[in-house]
């Protein structure tokens, strides 16, 4: 009896199991002839303008598009990139809110999503002049400006944009600039191939109330030859360079023209807030924060340093500068636009051209700077729905490298080590022409960029250790080099400072590096598991050293006592009684005691200055980093490794 239960038991599980299974196909089908009813009663909406659009495209012939393997929600097809499905809900979106779609458009929803890798259908029902908060400060609000500002052009790169995202784009500055400021809308489209983006948006911005024209490239050029297109045809005073894929806000322009007005070297970037992927949702990004590079020289946001802060306080609407800029939404005098070199027209596609007009701008006598006053908001995609000759990867690498080799000088070197490209391929670059820009325009050096306009930066320098920390814990080959040289060559005291340290390890770099263990030796890095971009909280941890440089294991050593990563993260302790154990995290950079730690040269610890407690490797499997009372254990001995960064060899 016993037996018979549980088959009986188990063919009753397998029954209900089909059963459900059956309910699920079922109420897939429905969804499905639903959606298709709904997409059917959308396309009778504005029966007109979609008849219209429908007699001018081909036949529905399906072809489908491949994205990505085995798309549960389908592959979109070539129907969809090339429809046009706008179909304003009043309302929908109003004041910035996130739209909703109904449980029963999911799946069109996720299919349409490939078409340009953000929510397409909800884009589609919000109109062309939906609402915005406006998210200035009272100071802004209430700050007046001259009524004889320069004039701008505001110029639109776009390549198979959708219409509803390119369009809100332009409508979003029209309503909400002064019409006296607005000289035109110059829209580039570089090599579009949906149907809807030709005779029909022709016919559409020739009715708009601002004077708007279309310039259209044959074959496709990218960003950069793009913008140099329509600047060349500009007839603004300001140059206006926004995304295809923007909205602005209330009061966006006025702070921009005004900060250019008072100095024509100043390049002006407005706050960049975020427009959700996902449901199109507005929403306000921290005002005081300023952009920079990485070592691979990608952009990066950094909260500002405690000093701009405090200037900020005494102005809340002032501008305040930033040693890089984003690239996408920037205003400029359109003179000095080509008085200091414009773009440079060999970067291909898109990528690059940011870092290079930054180092430019700084380094040749001007400004750039980000106006709290202004918002614009900026559509953030998670990939790229853009195809690049040649890859993505090689081209900004390429457009990258023709920047350091043009304006880092010495730290080209370090960017080319330290990267996919190899120092070797530095010399197939031609960058004769930008090079010779600089001697024109008497630029300075990198060196004056890191130490007067971004001092608190995280790159190699002169006076810093560059290289690897490790644990003198085994009987290894370097730790025994390391034991004789450092207690044979110039100690004087127990505290030597950071730069005698580093001074007295020079001489040793090669015999140091050669003797590096991969397998064996330890060195400190951060975890790879947790996000430094967004600057999450990670653990310090030691693991296999490794000969080949891979950047979560290399640091710089400021003559302070900073010691610093990739990304302008840091190694971090609280200040905690002696008897206590500490947690050291590699965290954002800050400047401040919980960040400083000095080396005794006699005992080989790395202490932290607040605490005294000492850098101690704990026992386990993960080997966390964590400060500890100091004692004799070799868990608590640390030595360097420099590793070169300027040479070319």
């Amino acid at each position: 009896m016993r037996i018979g239960y549980r088959r009986i038991r188990k063919l009753w599980l397998i029954y209900l199991f089909l059963l459900f299974f059956a309910f699920f196909m079922f109420a897939v089908s429905i969804n499905v002839y639903l959606q298709s009813l709904n997409v059917s009663d959308m396309r009778k909406r504005d029966a007109k303008y979609h008849q219209k659009l429908r007699e001018k495209s081909s036949k529905n012939v399906i072809v489908a598009h491949y994205i990505g393997a085995g798309s549960i929600f389908g592959n979109a097809t070539k129907d969809d990139f090339n429809q046009n499905n706008f179909n304003p809900v009043e309302a929908e979106g109003a004041n910035g809110k996130p739209v909703v779609i109904p449980p029963r458009e999911s799946l069109i929803m996720q299919r349409m999503f490939q078409v340009n890798r953000f929510n397409l259908l909800a884009s589609d029902r919000i109109p062309l002049n939906r609402t915005l908060p406006d998210y200035r400060k009272k100071e802004c609000v209430a700050k007046e400006y001259l009524k004889h500002l320069p004039t701008t052009s505001i110029i639109i790169v776009f390549h198979n944009e959708a219409w509803s995202v390119l369009l809100r784009t332009v409508w979003s500055a029209i309503n909400r600039s002064p019409r006296h400021l607005l000289k035109e809308i110059i829209l580039v489209d570089d090599a579009s191939e949906r149907d809807f983006l030709k005779e029909d948006l022709e016919n559409y911005v020739a009715t708009l109330p601002v004077p708007t024209r279309i310039l259209r490239l044959s074959e496709r050029k990218g960003l950069v030859n793009a913008r140099l297109l329509g600047a060349d045809k500009a007839k603004g005073e300001v140059l206006t360079f926004l995304d295809a894929h923007c909205e602005c806000t209330k009061g966006w322009l006025e702070p921009i023209l005004a900060r250019i007005k008072e100095n024509r070297r100043s390049v002006m970037c407005p706050v960049i807030d975020i427009i959700s992927d996902d449901n199109f949702g507005y929403q306000k990004s921290f005002e005081y924060h300023w952009g920079a590079f990485n070592w691979e020289l990608h952009f990066r946001w950094f909260v500002l340093g405690k000093s701009e802060i405090d200037k900020q306080t005494t102005d809340l609407s002032a501008p305040f500068p930033t040693p890089g800029m984003a690239g996408g939404l920037f205003s400029i005098d359109r003179s000095y636009f080509y008085e200091v070199g414009a773009y440079d027209p060999n970067m291909k596609i898109w990528g690059g051209e940011n870092v290079e007009m930054s180092f430019r701008i700084w380094q040749c006598g001007g400004s750039i700077e980000i106006s709290p006053c202004s918002h614009v908001g900026h559509l953030f995609r998670k990939s790229s729905p853009y195809t690049f000759p040649g890859g993505v990867g090689q081209v900004l690498s390429e457009n990258l490298a023709r920047a350091a080799l043009v304006w880092m000088d010495e730290w080209a070197n370090f960017y080319f080590r330290y990267t996919s490209l190899d120092v070797s391929s530095r010399d197939k670059y031609d960058v004769a022409d930008r090079l010779a820009l600089r001697k024109r325009l008497h630029c300075k050096s990198f060196n004056w960029y890191l130490e007067n306009i971004w001092p608190n930066n995280f790159f190699p320098g002169h006076n810093r250790f560059f290289g690897k920390i490790f644990t003198l814990d085994n009987e290894t080959p370097i730790t025994k080099a390391f034991d004789n040289y450092i207690l044979q060559h110039g100690v004087r005291s127990r505290q030597m400072s950071w730069e005698n340290l580093f001074t007295t390890l020079k001489p040793m770099s090669n015999v140091l590096r050669s003797s590096l263990d991969g397998e064996n030796d330890l060195c400190i890095q951060k975890t790879t598991n947790q996000s430094a971009l967004s600057m999450a909280i990670a653990s310090a941890v030691v693991g296999n050293c490794n000969r080949d440089p891979r950047l979560q294991n290399l640091f710089v050593i400021t003559p302070k006592g900073q010691i610093m990563t990739n990304e302008g993260i840091c190694l971090d302790s609280f200040d905690i009684p002696a008897d206590m154990t500490g947690i050291v995290r590699i965290t954002e950079c800050h400047n401040t005691l919980r960040q400083k730690w000095e080396y005794d040269v006699m005992t080989q610890q790395i202490r932290h200055q607040g605490s005294k407690l000492c850098l101690t490797v704990t026992e386990g499997g993960d080997r966390d980093v964590m400060a500890k009372k100091c004692n004799n254990e070799n868990s608590q001995r640390w030595g360097f490794v420099p590793l070169p960064w300027k040479e070319t060899t």
